[in-house]
């Protein structure tokens, strides 16, 4: 029965940006803007829910931020995952994909028991599409990026079919592996009724008290919290002495123009729009 671990991150609602969502030193102001769970990390997820449904094995869900990202591992415990682990430690502030891939590679050492790593193909936040398969690399696996689907299991092979833009891949691969997930793989599960009643109550150390620690495990209602001792991680080699990514320069994009033009649905209209961007060049 193969075992999987999931990435998935809570990440700033980019469709509620405000005028104070950067810092001065050009990291995300995440303090003051709302946060959803990252969409394709939704369907890394369902990946591996899916897979579980099928050939059994257990889904183990890690994200790391701060104790506030214990929401949405929550929200995974509800949708079927079952183990959920927050990596979180100040010293971790303002890592960039290189930290984060090697903090995320420590904790993938530290579960050790894995057949399948799932993740979604980018944040939101980044846009980057590099943690995920810098993992692979420190972990020396192999990696599948944009999967669509898992065709078949065979003992330690994994027949999968990926994304290439404008065509598929049909790939046989040894695992363990990684995968990164498109939004066209599967439609994410909702909560189950009976998941959340039984996991509602689930906490991080951080969310209770010290006197009410003893007492949630021993309900099975402690969610496992890991710092960077926990994992066995660098210092050095997580945060911003981590971090050779540096912000060269924010700037913030004022639109002057005042009202909107109405283009009538008819060809002439649409042959204007087009000679409008084209002239501003827009396209």
């Amino acid at each position: 029965m193969p075992n999987s671990i999931v990435f998935v991150k809570q990440v700033p609602d980019t469709s509620n940006i405000t005028s104070n969502a950067m810092k001065e030193d050009g990291t995300v102001n995440r303090a003051v803007l709302p946060t959803i769970f990252n969409p394709d990390d939704l369907h890394a997820l369902e990946a591996a829910l899916e897979l579980k449904d099928r050939y059994g094995g257990k889904v183990t869900v890690v994200s790391m931020g701060p104790p506030k990202a214990a929401e949405i591992l929550r929200d995974t415990l509800y949708r079927g995952a079952d183990r959920a682990i927050l990596i979180t430690d100040r010293r971790a502030a303002a890592s960039d994909t290189l930290a984060t891939s090697y903090i995320l590679s420590q904790a993938v050492r530290t579960i050790a028991d894995y057949d399948f790593i799932f993740a979604g193909r980018q944040a939101i936040d980044g846009d980057t599409a590099q943690t995920a398969p810098q993992c692979a690399e420190k972990l020396g696996i192999p990696q599948v990026t944009c999967l669509t689907e898992i065709i078949e299991l065979d003992a330690n092979i994994a027949t999968v079919k990926r994304d290439i833009g404008n065509g598929w891949e049909i790939l046989k691969v040894r695992l363990p592996a990684l995968f990164t997930v498109v939004e066209s793989a599967n439609t994410p599960r909702t909560w189950s009724a009976k998941n959340m009643m039984r996991r509602k109550n689930n906490r991080i150390a951080t969310e209770i008290t010290t006197e009410q620690i003893d007492s949630y495990k021993s309900a099975g209602r402690l969610m496992e919290q890991w710092n960077l001792d926990d994992i066995g991680a660098d210092i050095n080699r997580c945060g911003s002495s981590g971090s050779p990514t540096k912000v060269f320069r924010i700037q913030s994009v004022v639109l002057t123009k005042e009202g909107y033009t109405d283009i009538p649905p008819t060809q002439e209209g649409i042959a204007e729009l087009i000679r409008e961007v084209v002239s501003i060049k827009t396209v």
